[in-house]
């Protein structure tokens, strides 16, 4: 195929082409996914070894403590279900070798003469990690773990794939193009013929098959007419032009709302990048506060505020997004009951609070008083009125006033959000609500947003039956948006449940399963203190085994799990006997509509997606209990 191409020829040029966009396309990309590789690759060999010595460190405390050189041994000795740490010793606090340990006894290392400084190194294609033993704030030894880093034959092993998919790509591409340009050059070669005729015949009764719809059936049909009106009189000829340029007209109109698209969506993705780079910042920055001070109390609450804090920034950036998803696809269902007013606008408040605080806004909220309802969905009107004052606190320069207002009218509600911030141009009161637009982009204003809150906010507004509308009397003169939902009789008093008190929490007996160990772990230490009775497993088969002398009240289960996946876990606990009653709760991080229909088809009562909290879980366990 590739052999008959003629790069004179407008086949071959189309051809050509799709194959050189499809090469650059697919080289940029291979490089990005092979150095996001090398990277994770690394990385997860740092933490891995890191997390190892760190357990090492906490066992071997006691026999450095009390001298005990075989207690130490054999406590390096367990490094042996890890075929890939090659060595492993622990040295004393005056830096001298105390127990030693080497995968092959045939291969014995030569350890370092005193240990290294603490963190990690690579050395002749071996991973070296140095780690302290500090026991009450003193260091009383240090642990070296050496291990295999084979980066080399990992590079040669992903560019095999990459060149083999690369080199399929092209020819599947090759292959594509060649079909697809049928419909261009077929066209073009029978006009060609066409004219070839008519010049050398002047029979100006020929015409050129039509050949369907879209440019070049156009291009075809203005041929013809073309021929049939050069054939009459020159008048005739004039109108062809006219049509022509028409068609002109519509086609640079679709080419510039198609560029329009285009750097919109370029806009959007370098937006996200920075948004999501945003919060990474802090959040690496807390990590390394944790690593280089972790004896200080003060310094671990922060860093743990702060990546808490910045968690929670990215995680309401990819709901926004998911949620933009499944209202464009039908798929996002709203709960509807009876709501109060003030408890949308108090969840609300709590989740803006803590951002209005730290750019030191003033917030006047004014409600009418209770009780007043409407039929909705709670969590999704706090939502919508949580993005409004985010909006709003984001495009006002610190220490600005914003204000909350709700007031009846007649069967409506109007709740308006209001600001002094830079405000909005005539012109931009009918696009702001379109997805990835922004009123403001300048880079002084480095925390805009991705342009999908507003856009949000308004479909969330219209799935209640209500609007949402924006006003400005222009730029630097604020900005108000009004909320309209119609409004329902108040619920009979008697219909609140209260909730439960702290003191009346149950204790339960909980089953975790996770085969990421650093979350499933940290998770069962967290309810172990919380006083229940936990047990983890990190595959399938395992959770299985130990389920039926267990008897778990609750199963928090993952669903990618190796040997037995969440599914299968789950239709099996469900055939045990005593565990007909266990609530099997799915934890993990795929989120649609589908994965969810999967799940409780297997058996599931709840389906979490990931990042989960501790609140999440203490609240399902109060409410089951």
């Amino acid at each position: 195929m590739l052999a008959r191409l003629k790069p004179g020829t407008v086949r071959g040029k189309l051809i050509l082409m799709a194959l050189a966009t499809t090469f650059v396309a697919l080289v940029a990309s291979s490089a990005a996914m092979l150095l996001y590789d090398l990277d994770s690759f690394q990385q997860y060999w740092v933490d891995d070894m890191t997390t190892q010595a760190e357990i090492v460190a906490a066992v071997s405390m006691p026999a450095l403590s009390f001298n005990d050189q075989t207690a130490a041994r054999q406590n390096l000795s367990l490094l042996r279900v890890r075929p890939q740490i090659q060595a492993g010793a622990i040295y004393a606090a005056n830096g001298k070798l105390f127990a030693a340990y080497a995968q092959s006894v045939q291969d014995t290392p030569v350890f370092p003469d005193k240990p290294g400084r603490p963190g990690y190194s690579i050395e002749s294609g071996r991973l070296v990690v140095n780690h302290p033993i500090v026991e009450n704030g003193e260091v009383i030894g240090s642990i070296y773990l050496s291990a295999r880093y084979r980066l080399i034959d990992r590079v040669r092993s992903y560019a095999a794939i990459l060149g083999g998919v690369m080199v399929l790509s092209l020819l599947l591409a090759a292959l594509v193009a060649s079909r697809l340009q049928r419909g261009i050059t077929e066209p073009l070669a029978a006009v060609t013929g066409v004219a070839r005729e008519v010049m050398q015949k002047r029979d100006f009764s020929l015409r050129v098959p039509p050949s369907g719809s879209g440019e070049i059936g156009t291009l075809v049909g203005a041929f013809n007419n073309m021929l049939a009106e050069v054939g009459r009189r020159a008048y005739a000829l004039q109108e062809a032009n006219q049509t022509l340029e028409r068609e002109m007209a519509v086609r640079q109109g679709a080419e510039r709302a198609l560029l329009l698209a285009d750097r919109r969506k370029d806009e959007f993705l370098a937006t996200l990048a920075h948004e999501l780079r945003n919060p990474l910042a802090p959040i690496r920055t807390g990590l390394d506060m944790l690593r280089v001070n972790p004896d200080d109390l003060a310094a671990g609450a922060k860093a743990r505020a702060i990546m808490e804090r910045q968690l929670k920034q990215m995680v309401r950036l990819v709901d926004d997004l998911l949620d933009v998803s499944r209202i464009n696809t039908g798929k996002l269902a709203i709960r509807r009951e009876p709501v109060q007013l003030h408890a949308v606008v108090g969840d609300a408040l709590e989740l803006v609070r803590p951002y209005l605080s730290a750019l030191g806004h003033e917030l006047q909220v004014v409600l009418p008083p209770p009780p007043v309802c409407v039929h909705g969905d709670g969590t999704r009107l706090a939502q919508v009125l949580s993005n409004l004052l985010n909006n709003a606190a984001k495009y006002t320069d610190r220490g600005g006033k914003l204000a909350l207002l709700a007031e009846l009218d007649g069967d409506s509600l109007r709740i308006r959000v209001r600001d002094n911030g830079i405000g909005v141009a005539p012109h931009m009161l009918g696009e702001i609500f379109e997805m990835f637009v922004q009123a403001d982009t300048s880079l002084e204003r480095s925390t805009a947003g991705l342009g999908v809150g507003l856009s949000l906010a308004r479909k969330l507004v219209e799935l209640h039956g209500g609007s949402l509308a924006a006003a400005s009397a222009g730029l630097g003169q604020g900005s108000e948006f009004t909320v309209t939902l119609p409004l329902m009789p108040p619920p009979p008093a008697d219909a609140v449940v209260a909730p439960r008190a702290d003191g009346q929490r149950r204790r339960h007996r909980i089953l975790l399963v996770d085969d990421n160990a650093d979350f499933v772990d940290g998770i069962g230490i967290l309810l172990s203190a919380a006083g229940h009775t936990v047990r983890v497993c990190h595959g399938g088969q395992e959770a299985l085994d130990l389920a039926a002398g267990f008897a778990p009240d609750f199963a928090f289960l993952d669903i990618g799990l190796p040997q037995l996946n969440g599914y299968d876990l789950a239709r099996a606990l469900r055939q045990l006997p005593g565990l007909h009653s266990t609530v099997l709760v799915a934890v993990t991080g795929w989120g649609q509509q589908k994965d969810r229909q999967l799940a409780f088809e297997a058996g599931f009562q709840v389906h979490l997606v990931k990042p989960v909290g501790l609140e999440q879980f203490l609240a399902i366990l109060d409410g089951g209990g």
